[in-house]
Parts: C-alpha cells; sequence; structure tokens
C-alpha cells in the first residue's frame, strides 16, 4: 500500500518534483508514492480525489501553503493540521452563522486520521472558498471559530479520506498571515522550500 501526495497546486511541491526525479503531469505514480496535483480550490480537490483515492493507499499526505491567524506562527514554519472546517458552508441567519450541522445536513468539522507523529505544532485550521482580506470578515471568523490558518481545499481532504476510511495528514507551510491583502509581505517562496525540504525528508524516510 502507499502514500499519496495531495497538492492544490504544482507550485507547491517544485522541488519534490526535482528531488525525486518525477514526470510532469498533475497524476504521477512513482515507486513508493503516487502525486496528485488537485487544482486550487474545495471542489476541484473533491472531483480529483474522486478520481483517484482508492483503498491502494494508506495514507494521503496532504501539503500545501496556508495563512496565519495566529501571529504566534512565523511566517515560512510548518504545522500539523489536524482539526478543519468548512467556514463558509451553512447559513445565515441574520447576524447568526448556522453550519452545515446546525442544519442537520452534515459535519462542518473533520479531523486528521493518523498515528504518525510528526513532531510539528498540531493546530486547527478553515477551509474558505474565499480568502479572508477585510478586517470585519477575518474577525467573525476568529471569533466564530478561532483558527489558527486558513486553506482552501484542507477540509475537502479530510472528508473525501474520511468517506475512504484512509489515513490522513494535512502539514502546511505559512506563507503569509491573515490581514487585509497586502502581498509584500508574503513570503511564498520561503513557505515553499520549507515544505518541500520537510516532505523530502518525510517521504525519503517512509522509503
Amino acid at each position: 500500500m502507499k502514500t499519496l501526495v495531495v497538492a492544490a497546486t504544482k507550485a507547491e511541491l517544485t522541488f519534490l518534483y526535482q528531488h525525486f526525479n518525477l514526470q510532469e503531469g498533475d497524476f504521477i505514480e512513482d515507486k513508493n508514492f503516487d502525486v496528485l496535483i488537485t487544482g486550487v480550490g474545495m471542489v476541484a480537490t473533491a472531483f480529483a480525489l474522486g478520481k483517484h483515492l482508492s483503498s491502494k493507499y494508506k495514507l494521503v499526505l496532504n501539503l500545501g501553503i496556508a495563512g496565519a491567524f495566529d501571529r504566534g506562527l512565523k511566517l515560512g514554519s510548518l504545522v500539523n493540521i489536524t482539526e478543519d472546517t468548512f467556514a463558509e458552508l451553512g447559513a445565515e441567519d441574520g447576524e447568526h452563522f448556522l453550519t452545515i450541522t446546525d442544519l442537520g445536513f452534515g459535519e462542518n468539522t473533520y479531523k486528521s486520521n493518523s498515528n504518525v507523529n510528526l513532531n510539528l505544532p498540531e493546530v486547527s485550521g478553515i477551509t474558505v472558498n474565499r480568502v479572508s482580506g477585510n478586517e470585519k470578515n477575518i474577525r467573525n471568523l476568529s471569533e466564530r471559530l478561532n483558527p489558527k490558518t486558513e486553506s482552501m481545499e484542507g477540509a475537502a481532504v479530510l472528508f473525501a479520506c474520511k468517506q475512504e476510511k484512509t489515513d490522513c495528514l494535512q502539514v502546511r507551510s505559512i506563507s503569509n498571515y491573515v490581514e487585509p491583502r497586502n502581498r509584500d509581505k508574503w513570503k511564498i517562496g520561503l513557505a515553499i522550500k520549507n515544505l518541500n525540504d520537510w516532505a523530502i525528508a518525510f517521504l525519503s524516510d517512509m522509503n
């Protein structure tokens, strides 16, 4: 049984592709692990996993960059997101937000499922369709869910893995703080390098 490495974009796995001399493409089958590039967002992620996730995988490793609500997380640092929530899935009731769980239509929060010890800070995250960029929205999300990070795919991966009863880990590198949009402060290059260094070491140790 193999590991399936899942990321939204190939750019987030640039050095991993180079290190392992992986072929071009969005779904790569290698000797010890496969790589799936899903596209950005939870819909693209769910569709790609629906095509490729199967019982032959013992572990799904979701990799990517993320924004941090918590200023205690340094830019470029890595976190193990052990719980992820669909932040926008539900209904507005005046000034109140009703989650899909409140509405009785399912779960909005999913947990990672793996016994692998990563020795990384364990945090909770949210998954959004709209990356947060205004103070009111950021404040509302912080008060309602108290997340440490946000991405556009994480909860979708955890959801798919729960349906398939497949162990899953979500590791992300902090590329920016969640604040009014300011690209000059972002550290995407650093975040990707550190993420790839960690992933290369992790996958090499598993072989």
